[in-house]
């Protein structure tokens, strides 16, 4: 077991949060920076300054590189229904990696039916991604690197120790700079939902070989509408209020942004980005995981999905009645997870899009062009 960093990591690691900018100024101390790393820097796509250590070092908090699984039954008695989880359903597997957990570790190196994948987690972007961490038919281990960029993780392959920008799965310093890692469909959900909709899968184990007050948020009240982003700098993106939360969705090079002020209203949007017809549900289910000291005490913000609404051929019509999203032409009922559960096309699964839960300020800064929803 290892023991590095005991209980007390929360406060520690606000404690380097806070004063690790100042400790180390990226513009004054660059080559410190990387004075144990084997990057090549020669390589690179940004200024080297717009990187910023956000306080923990290289593999200061540490990804898990041999995740274990456990059934529900284990489960059940450490993380609550409402709380939230990463679903991942992959050649037929459905594993649930729960926030208490990826907010300690940010990375989890997994493999599922022989596809290596990377699931991640930026606390502070809010950004839950999953990646095939193949690279040019070669498979890679990432560790969270310590630095910071547009206040999102900075992730590193162990073998060329290239940096990676977590929202975007880019590589922008390093041998790999220009390459992008392919994005995997995932979502967001209540356990009691990925329970529901997948009463095959997994989730991922608390023994992580780390001691952690799993449960617990290091970043308590983070996840506040009136909150400023942790080390973003200047915000020049106003159409929405930085730490607001949006649906954003990605369909080729076209991006489109749902804020939640208007999905939690709406609970379903039909849509269409360019030639494509998609559906958005936002429904009750998950807490934030960002908000009391307690996820299981957090603040209820809902659980979303966005998929593409054809079934065989036919453009479907969604709409929420009786408290059940029911699409209008078999007038089928649809879970969470874009799954038929009764009615005509019971069983029938809508092809989920590449989409997530960020902060505003998050989505703007990467996607600048993307279209806002309106009513």
């Amino acid at each position: 077991m290892k023991t590095s960093i005991t209980d007390s990591f929360s406060t520690i690691c606000i404690i380097f949060l806070i004063l690790g900018f100042f400790l180390v100024n990226p513009e004054t101390a660059q080559s410190q920076n990387f004075d144990n790393w084997e990057t090549d820097l020669s390589k690179k796509s940004i200024d080297l300054e717009s990187l910023v250590k956000g306080g923990p070092p290289k593999d200061g908090i540490p990804s898990i590189d041999e995740p274990k699984f456990v059934q529900f039954n284990a489960a059940d008695s450490w993380i609550a229904d409402e709380e939230p989880v990463i679903a991942f359903q992959h050649n037929g597997i459905s594993r649930a990696y729960p926030l208490q957990v990826m907010i300690w570790h940010e990375i989890v190196n997994d493999q599922i039916n022989g596809t290596p994948v990377l699931i991640t987690f930026c606390p502070l972007c809010y950004s839950a991604i999953v990646f095939d961490r193949r690279i040019d038919g070669k498979v890679h281990e990432f560790g969270v690197s310590g630095f910071l960029r547009h206040s999102d993780m900075i992730m590193f392959d162990r073998k060329t120790e290239s940096l990676w920008q977590q929202f975007t799965g880019e590589a922008l310093v390093g041998d790999y700079t220009g390459t992008e890692l392919t994005v995997l469909p995932s979502q967001i959900i209540s356990y009691e939902q990925f329970k529901d909709a997948y009463p095959d899968g997994v989730v991922l184990s608390k023994d992580t070989g780390y001691q952690r007050t799993y449960g617990q948020n290091p970043y308590t009240g983070y996840d506040d509408i009136n909150n400023t982003p942790f080390l973003m700098g200047n915000i020049e993106d106003d159409r929405l209020k930085p730490m607001e939360k949006v649906i954003g969705v990605r369909i080729s090079d076209v991006q489109k942004a749902y804020p939640y002020s208007l999905t939690k209203e709406s609970i379903v949007i039909n849509d269409t980005i360019g030639q494509t017809p998609i559906v958005v549900f936002h429904t009750e289910g998950a807490r934030s995981a960002l908000d009391a000291s307690s996820i299981s005490q957090s603040r209820e913000d809902g659980s979303t999905g966005a998929f593409r609404r054809s079934v065989n051929g036919q453009t479907l019509k969604f709409s929420y009645r009786s408290e059940k999203i029911i699409d209008e032409q078999t007038g089928s009922t649809w879970d969470i997870s874009g799954k038929a559960i009764e009615g005509q096309l019971k069983g029938k699964q809508l092809e989920p899009l590449i989409f997530g839960d960020y902060f505003a300020f998050a989505w703007l800064v990467f996607w600048p062009e993307t279209e806002l929803y309106q009513l």
